[in-house]
């Protein structure tokens, strides 16, 4: 099944995340965009990709009912790399990638988000890594994208508070490129694509690599880093705990195990 319509215009490939209610990211929907992914690649009428999010969301999170599934450590950090692989090809394809976010982009929903090379926001847009309210951590890569946008204070404060920021604040902050009215998301995020479209492939690859660069060893050192430690968090206590509390919409006791 795939979540992802695509629709091509003027060398610009508009594609549509539809998963309701909340637009949830699963294993299933990670295996869609990656072979999604492979055909925007080869497709040579598409120069530049708009993600949208169907509904009231751009994503609003991983599945965590999914998670439930999942018992083992090892699982778990599997788990976590399937998101890793598919948005780190995400931030190296050879075409820029803009999000469109309007509504919430939180948890997964932001580290896909982090996965695109550009970010326009609704002012009242909600995007955060709200992981440590359920005992958890970020497990596609988040902890390591956030810090190389926003810096490591902010991305500290982010990661601790579980508080989520508006659209506005995101651009302060430098997770977001522009705000943008609601009811003008999308036709400026098509105006953006357009105008890269414009732009010889053979140097918008090379810029995308060059980009890419920027990331240390360090940064897939830590990649690998988060994917153990997402493996650990969920299967302690406390994850569990946090789990639990999230399906049941409690608060969450945690025990420090």
């Amino acid at each position: 099944m795939s979540f992802f319509q695509t629709t091509v215009e003027d060398r610009v490939a508009i594609v549509t995340y539809s998963r309701p209610p909340a637009n949830a990211l699963s294993q299933a929907v990670l295996t869609s965009l990656n072979e999604l992914l492979t055909e925007l690649e080869e497709n040579k009428e598409v120069r530049a990709i708009v993600l949208k999010g169907e509904g009231r969301f751009f994503s609003a999170g991983a599945d965590i009912k999914e998670f439930t599934t999942v018992t083992t450590e090892d699982g778990f950090a599997e788990l976590g790399k399937g998101g890793q692989d598919v948005f780190e090809r995400m931030e190296t394809l050879s075409k820029p990638i803009i999000a469109a976010i309007h509504g919430a982009a939180l948890g997964g929903g932001l580290e896909l988000a982090m996965g695109c090379h550009l970010r326009l926001v609704t002012p009242n847009a909600k995007l955060g890594l709200p992981e440590l309210q359920l005992g958890l951590v970020p497990g596609f890569a988040g902890t390591q994208r956030l810090p190389r946008l926003i810096g490591s204070a902010k991305a500290a404060e982010l990661l601790f508070t579980s508080e989520p920021l508006t659209g506005e604040e995101a651009v302060q902050w430098g997770l977001a490129n522009r705000v943008v009215e609601e009811e003008k998301l999308f036709d400026e995020a098509i105006v953006l694509a357009k105008k890269i479209a414009e732009k010889s492939p053979v140097a918008l690859k090379e810029t995308i690599s060059l980009l890419n660069y920027s990331k240390s060893k360090n940064f897939y050192e830590g990649v690998k880093k988060e994917q153990a430690a997402f493996g650990r968090v969920f299967t302690s206590k406390d994850g569990q705990e946090g789990i639990a509390a999230f399906l049941q919409k409690r608060k969450p006791t945690f025990t420090g195990e």
